[in-house]
C-alpha cells in the first residue's frame, strides 16, 4: 500500500499559555511575577507533529480545533505539518495554563473542543486516512472501545503505532487500558505515569512493573536523567543531553518524535533512545513547546556531543 505519509500524529492540541522563569511553584497566597510568558500551540499531538516535521518528515495531525483559532493554524503550517486532518469546530480550541520551572512543569486545563476528538476518530472516514500513514502516533487517552476498533485496521493497512496518553491517574490505572497499551509498538509514559501502573521504584523496577501488566515495547522518561526502555526483552538507557533548560513544556512529546524519527530509520534501539533523549533535551532550551525544536541540522550537531557522554 502507497503511504501519504511519514507519520500521522492523532490527539489533544491546546492553545499554551506558558508562564516559565520559576525556581519553585507558587504556594497558596503567593504571587511570583516573571518576564517569561508565550501563547503558543501545544498538547502532544501538536508538539510531536512538528518536531517530526521540522525533522523533515511528512506529518498530518488528526484533532479538533477552534474554527476561529487561525493563528494556531498558521502556526503548525509554520512547522510544515499538513492539516488535512485537523477538524475545526464551533467549540474554541482548549486551553493549558502551564507554570514551568527548570525541573519540571505543572498545568491548569479546559478540554473545549478536544471533547469532540473521540468521536472523530471514531469516524469510518476518519480511520481509512489514518491508514495512509506509515506511522500512527496518539498523543491521548484513547478509549479502550476505539482501539479495539481501530487498531486491527491499522494493522492490517501495516502501520506501526505508539501511544503516549500523557498524566490521566485513573486511565493509567484501569487494568482494561493496559490492555491497548500493550497492543501498540511503544507506550511511552513518563516516570510519574509509570509509578501509577507499577507502584514506585527504580527505572529497571519500573519498566519491569509496567511490563508484568502485558505491556511490551515500554518506552521510559526520565527527564534530565535521560531514558530506560524494554524492548524485545532487553534494558536500554540513554543519557539525555547537558543543555540550560529554560522550559520544560512538550520535552516528552519532543521526545516522542525523536524516537519515531528513528525509527523510520530502522534505527536499532539503543540509537532510538539517543535520539529520543537528543530531541527531548535540545526543546528545553526556549520558553514554549516548539520554540527549541530542532531541525535536522541540529540534531546531527549534537548527536556527537551526545555520544561523549
Amino acid at each position: 500500500m502507497t503511504k501519504t505519509w511519514d507519520v500521522a500524529v492523532a490527539g489533544e492540541i491546546y492553545a499554551d499559555h506558558v508562564f516559565s522563569g520559576f525556581d519553585r511553584w507558587p504556594q497558596p497566597g503567593e504571587e511570583h511575577f516573571t518576564d517569561h510568558y508565550v501563547r503558543e500551540a501545544g498538547g502532544g499531538a501538536a508538539v510531536t507533529a512538528c518536531a517530526l516535521a521540522h525533522l523533515g518528515r511528512n506529518i498530518a495531525i488528526f484533532a479538533v480545533a477552534g474554527e476561529h483559532d487561525l493563528w494556531l493554524q498558521q502556526r503548525l503550517r509554520d512547522f510544515g505539518v499538513r492539516l488535512d486532518g485537523l477538524r475545526l469546530s464551533a467549540t474554541p480550541t482548549a486551553v493549558s495554563v502551564a507554570i514551568s520551572t527548570r525541573e519540571d512543569r505543572s498545568f491548569l486545563t479546559w478540554p473545549g473542543a478536544n471533547r469532540g476528538l473521540s468521536s472523530y476518530l471514531h469516524e469510518p472516514e476518519t480511520q481509512l486516512r489514518l491508514t495512509q500513514a506509515k506511522h500512527v502516533h496518539f498523543a491521548l487517552p484513547m478509549d479502550r472501545e476505539l482501539a479495539l476498533e481501530l487498531f486491527p485496521r491499522l494493522r492490517a493497512a501495516g502501520c506501526t503505532l505508539s501511544l503516549d496518553t500523557g498524566h490521566h491517574p485513573n486511565w493509567l490505572k484501569d487494568d482494561e487500558n493496559w490492555l491497548t497499551c500493550g497492543e501498540v509498538d511503544f507506550f511511552l509514559p513518563n516516570e510519574k505515569e509509570a509509578e501509577l501502573m507499577a507502584g514506585e521504584g527504580q527505572p529497571e523496577q519500573l519498566l519491569a512493573g509496567v511490563s508484568a501488566r502485558g505491556i511490551g515495547g515500554v518506552v521510559l522518561k526520565l527527564g534530565s536523567k535521560g531514558a530506560s526502555a524494554l524492548l524485545n526483552g532487553e534494558i536500554y538507557t540513554a543519557v539525555a543531553l547537558r543543555v540550560d533548560a529554560v522550559d520544560t513544556t512538550g520535552a516528552g512529546d519532543a521526545f516522542d518524535a525523536g524516537l519515531i524519527d528513528a525509527l523510520l530509520d530502522h534505527a536499532q534501539p539503543h540509537e532510538m533512545l539517543e535520539r529520543a533523549c537528543l530531541c527531548g533535551s535540545l526543546s528545553t532550551q526556549k520558553a514554549g513547546a516548539l520554540s527549541a525544536l530542532p531541525n535536522r541540522e541540529e540534531l546531527n550537531k549534537f548527536h556527537d556531543q551526545l555520544k561523549q557522554y
